[in-house]
Parts: C-alpha cells; sequence; structure tokens
C-alpha cells in the first residue's frame, strides 16, 4: 500500500519540481492567467454559483513559487476579479456595503490561507535543507567508513606480504643453515661409525620439512607475483597446495591465458578464491573443487565450484565474515561478487570485472 501511494504522488510531485524549475518570470504568467481564467468561468457562469474558493488555486501558486507578498497581491486581485465578475452580471445588493463586506470577508481568508501556506513552504525548505545536510554528512561518513575499510585492508595485505618475505629471507635462510650443520654433524659422526649418525640423519629431514613448510606459509602470505601472468601461476599452486594437504581434487582450469596487469587486483582476486576454497573444505565438505579464469573483451571471471553440502536455504540474514570479506574485496577492485547454490549440487562462487571497471581508491589527496 506504502508503494502505491508513493507511486500515485509521484506525478504530482513531479508536477511541483517542474514547476519549481521555471524562471520567476513564468511562474508570475502562470498565477495571473489562472486568476483570469477562474474569473472568466466565473463571469460565464453567472453570480448565483459561488467560484470565490477556486481563486486559491492561483493564490497557492503564488505563495508557494514567488512570496507571501505576492501572495497577498494576488489575493487582493482575486477579490476584485470575483467582485467585478458579479457586478459584471448583473448582481444586484440591497445596500453598497455588502459587496465590500462580503470582499473583506474573502480578502481575509485569502489572506489567512497566505500566511499559513507561507509557513508551511519556510518549514517544508527548511526541511530539504536539514535532509540535505544530514544526507552529505551521511554519504561522507559512509566514504569515510569505506575508505578506513579498504586502509585496514591494503595494511593487512602489506603486513602479510612483509611476514611473507621475513619467512622466506629469514627463517628459511636460518633453516637452511642449519641443515648444512646438520648434513655436517651427519657426516662426521658417520666416518666415525657412530649409531648416533642416524639420529642427526633424521633431525636434517626434520628440519628441512621445516623449511619446506615456511616457504608454503610464506607463499600463503605473499602468493602473486608483480607480473601480469602471477595470479594464474599463483592459483594453478594454489590448487596444487590445496590438493596435497587437504586430500581434495582441487584443481585450476584457464583456457587462455588471462593477464592481470594491477597488482592489487591479482592479489584481491588470489584471496576471493582462497577464502572460497577455505569455506568448500571447512563448511562444505567438498570432495572436487573448480577454479576457473575466464576473461574476454568485455569481463574478467573468477569462479570457484564445488560439490560440497552447498549454502543453506533460505540465507542466513547475519551471513559469515568470510562471505562479507570477499563481497568487500570484490567490490574494493570494482568486481560483482555472488555466491549461490549450483544446479547440480555444491556451491558457486563467482567475481566478475567488467573491462571499464576500475579499483576503488580512497587515499588522501
Amino acid at each position: 500500500m506504502k508503494r502505491e501511494r508513493e507511486t500515485a504522488k509521484s506525478p504530482m510531485l513531479q508536477f511541483v519540481k517542474q514547476l519549481e524549475n521555471r524562471s520567476r518570470f513564468v511562474l508570475i504568467a502562470i498565477a495571473f492567467l489562472t486568476i483570469a481564467a477562474i474569473g472568466l468561468v466565473d463571469y460565464l457562469t453567472g453570480h448565483e454559483i459561488s467560484f470565490s474558493v477556486f481563486y486559491l488555486l492561483g493564490v497557492a501558486l503564488a505563495v508557494w513559487f514567488i512570496g507571501k507578498w505576492f501572495g497577498a497581491l494576488v489575493s487582493v486581485l482575486s477579490v476584485a476579479v470575483w467582485v467585478a465578475g458579479d457586478i459584471a452580471t448583473g448582481a444586484r445588493f440591497s445596500s453598497p456595503l455588502i459587496p465590500i463586506w462580503n470582499a473583506t470577508i474573502l480578502l481575509t481568508f485569502y489572506l489567512v490561507v497566505v500566511w499559513l501556506l507561507n509557513r508551511l513552504r519556510s518549514f517544508h525548505h527548511n526541511l530539504e535543507a536539514q535532509v540535505k545536510q544530514r544526507t552529505t554528512a551521511l554519504t561522507e561518513e559512509m566514504a569515510e567508513r569505506e575508505r578506513l575499510e579498504c586502509e585496514l585492508l591494503e595494511i593487512s595485505e602489506r603486513e602479510q606480504r612483509r611476514i611473507g618475505q621475513d619467512l622466506h629471507d629469514g627463517l628459511c635462510q636460518h633453516l637452511t643453515g642449519a641443515t648444512l650443520a646438520g648434513q655436517v654433524l651427519e657426516e662426521k659422526l658417520a666416518a666415525l661409525n657412530l649409531s648416533e649418525a642416524a639420529d642427526a640423519k633424521k633431525v636434517v629431514e626434520i628440519v628441512e620439512d621445516g623449511i619446506n613448510l615456511s616457504r608454503r606459509l610464506a607463499k600463503g602470505l605473499y602468493p602473486v607475483e608483480m607480473e601480469a601472468d602471477g595470479l594464474m601461476l599463483a592459483l594453478e599452486e594454489f590448487a596444487a597446495t590445496s590438493s596435497e594437504l587437504f586430500k581434495v581434487a582441487c584443481r585450476f582450469e584457464c583456457d587462455s591465458p588471462v593477464l592481470i596487469h594491477d597488482p592489487a587486483t591479482a592479489g584481491h582476486l588470489y584471496r576471493i578464491a582462497q577464502e572460497a576454497v577455505s569455506n568448500a573444505i571447512k563448511h562444505g565438505n567438498a570432495r572436487n573443487i573448480l577454479i576457473r579464469l575466464d576473461a574476454n573483451e568485455e569481463s574478467t571471471m573468477l569462479s570457484i565450484k564445488d560439490d560440497g553440502v552447498g549454502l543453506p536455504e533460505p540465507l542466513p540474514k547475519n551471513r559469515g565474515i568470510g562471505l562479507r570479506i570477499m563481497a568487500h574485496r570484490s567490490a574494493m577492485i570494482g568486481g560483482t561478487f555472488n555466491m549461490c547454490r549450483d544446479e547440480p549440487g555444491g556451491t558457486l562462487a563467482t567475481c566478475e570485472l567488467q573491462a571499464k571497471s576500475k579499483p576503488k581508491n580512497f587515499r588522501r589527496e
């Protein structure tokens, strides 16, 4: 019902807006023409039928679009036209004071209407100004909040890259040195035919496993290289690593090379795929996961499809933080994110980037 009322009011609101956009000269002319048209109809119908109330249309137009003083002038003109019309059509009064009295009462009524409409007009304009002011403040607050969210995400990405580099350049190198020292110790113990040589060899193997684990962690924190084809290589390696770690069939498909020249865009796409695969394994109990990257002249599409239990129906109002982060990452790079139940079963997550879309930039000038 509310929508129906709004739809019914919209033509009138549009008409008022169109009048407000007219020049003052045109509005004054419309008010005078309205009074003249009503006066003509009043004259043609004779003095026995009163049209005094219809003059309020011209008075209202004058007050609302011009001002109270012009409304008062139109009120005086309306009364004069009304009295002149009655006299011209042959109205007879027993006393000359009667038309004066009638005109005074009618003019007083018009002036009261002018005062009320002027107060309503002032209230309407003040309300519009407050709404515009609050809307502007809310828009600025939303933009600032979104900028802060993007900065926090950028800081998180930067810290992850730093930790990944520290793991690769620091810890991995240190463990490599420990491995070399262990190998030297193993060789010395073997040369002396001591049984501890086997124990030293096991220590070396454990340290090498630590090196591999550290490299995987570093790769996960800083996955996408700066080259344009870095996203394809990172997703391919991520699919292979996920298959090995989680014992699932995760594969990456890309029919033709998809080059992402913006490192930030490539990083966000990789994180979206990473989060979608994680959700498919942890929450969807998926056994088969397909990561696809496609591109044409109009758009670039990243899709993650699994054969898990799928999303619940209906979707909960408070969605998980992972889903919100994926949608936010997609919005940051100007993309459209969607996650839905797949027809055969499971879940399909997509992030589509239009060719003309640009990543959002919230840096301060």
